[in-house]
């Protein structure tokens, strides 16, 4: 279907292959519309493979699964981040879902009409293009973190996979939340761990058991089904919630405590090449891991689509502005569960109808007749 040797033309692109790309993918085929999902990842589940060995998802295996499709391990357990890799790859094997293994996409524009797509000295044109990269996409370090002694190693959470990464000496871990409590808790085994920052909330109830399955289902529930952008109470609770930070779920403050890790305030800079806390104590680690989360980048998307903090402007996804373009996996895109396992599956479903009901409608038939002929 290519016009010319270095241009595809296809009805929809999907610019990302993790769980939210797939199961766009899976809603457009099931309404029998063509698609290519484009990712940089060079396997499909990738994105799992490349954590800490000792990563096991938060969600119950039941509540994890992608639509159609379960997970092969038993409903309440916690699958490790390599069963869900496998689960992802077996998952597009599955369903036939055309994935592009090793594409980064570094531009999207628009050009006659029609969305352009770029990836190095590849291009690609579609009628609609689905951004399912996620909420979280660049990794978040301090600016003053390239101050400190080159001597210090420094890992960021994503490139952290086991102790044997690490020099021997002190560990420094800035970021309290939920990466940083289980790496403290794992680092803590063999040398002596300072985590740095505020301490976050719990869930009140011990992750795993049956009152935790039990309060989860619960959660679940309000996050999916109450929590939302059309509900009096989502659009009350729905930018509060956004900007607290994730409770410990599954190791908590007694578990740091008992593991002997050392809790201190926030890193607040570098002095003579080594981190300094907020109450002027300098720290003489030989490691840091930030686990300071990420940020999202749309930098590469060139269309006037984006408010004043740099959000994409939507609704459930659509771009109105910018008929057939839509996003997937953000922040309350819809629902307070939008960006996690178990709830992208409805707000693809959406996109995918969506899209669906517009081709229906002929628009835009020109477009479509030209596909029909390149």
């Amino acid at each position: 279907m290519n016009s010319t040797p270095d241009l595809e033309h296809h009805e929809t692109i999907v610019i990302g292959g993790g769980q939210a790309g797939l199961t766009a993918g899976y809603h457009l085929a099931k309404r029998g519309r063509p698609f290519v999902i484009l990712d940089a990842n060079e396997r499909i589940g990738d994105a799992w493979r490349k954590r800490w060995d000792s990563l096991r998802l938060f969600t119950p295996a039941l509540f994890s699964r992608l639509p159609g499709l379960p997970l092969p391990a038993p409903a309440s357990s916690f699958p490790t981040k390599d069963e869900m890799a496998d689960y992802l790859e077996s998952y597009a094997e599955r369903f036939e879902l055309s994935v592009r293994n090793g594409v980064t996409v570094d531009r999207l524009s628009k050009a006659g009409g029609r969305f352009v797509v770029s990836a190095g000295e590849s291009r690609f044109e579609a009628e609609h293009v689905i951004v399912a990269t996620g909420a979280h996409r660049i990794q978040k370090v301090p600016a003053f973190a390239s101050e400190l002694d080159p001597r210090i190693v420094q890992l960021h959470s994503s490139e952290y996979l086991n102790p044997s990464q690490l020099q021997e000496g002190d560990v420094l871990l800035v970021g309290a939340g939920n990466s940083g409590a289980e790496l403290s808790v794992e680092l803590a085994r063999g040398r002596h761990c300072v985590l740095a920052g505020p301490k976050v909330g719990e869930i009140p109830v011990r992750h795993g058991t049956l009152p935790g399955n039990l309060g989860f289902r619960v959660f679940r529930f309000l996050g999916h089904r109450v929590v939302k952008t059309d509900t009096p109470i989502g659009r009350k609770l729905g930018a509060k919630l956004g900007d607290k930070p994730d409770p410990l779920i599954r190791t908590r403050s007694k578990e740091i405590l008992a593991a002997g890790v050392e809790r201190v305030g926030r890193v607040v800079g570098v002095d003579g090449g080594r981190p300094v806390l907020e109450d002027g104590r300098v720290l003489d680690v030989a490691n840091v891991v930030w686990c300071t989360g990420f940020r999202t980048d749309f930098g590469w998307i060139d269309l006037p689509i984006f408010d004043e903090a740099g959000d994409p402007r939507h609704v459930r996804g659509v771009v109105e502005s910018e008929p057939g373009l839509y996003f997937l996996g953000l922040v309350f895109q819809y629902s307070f569960s939008s960006d996690v396992l178990p709830g992208r599956g409805r707000d693809a479903a959406f996109i995918a109808t969506h899209i669906a009901a517009r081709l229906r409608q002929g628009a835009p038939a020109a477009a479509e007749a030209a596909l029909a002929t390149a």
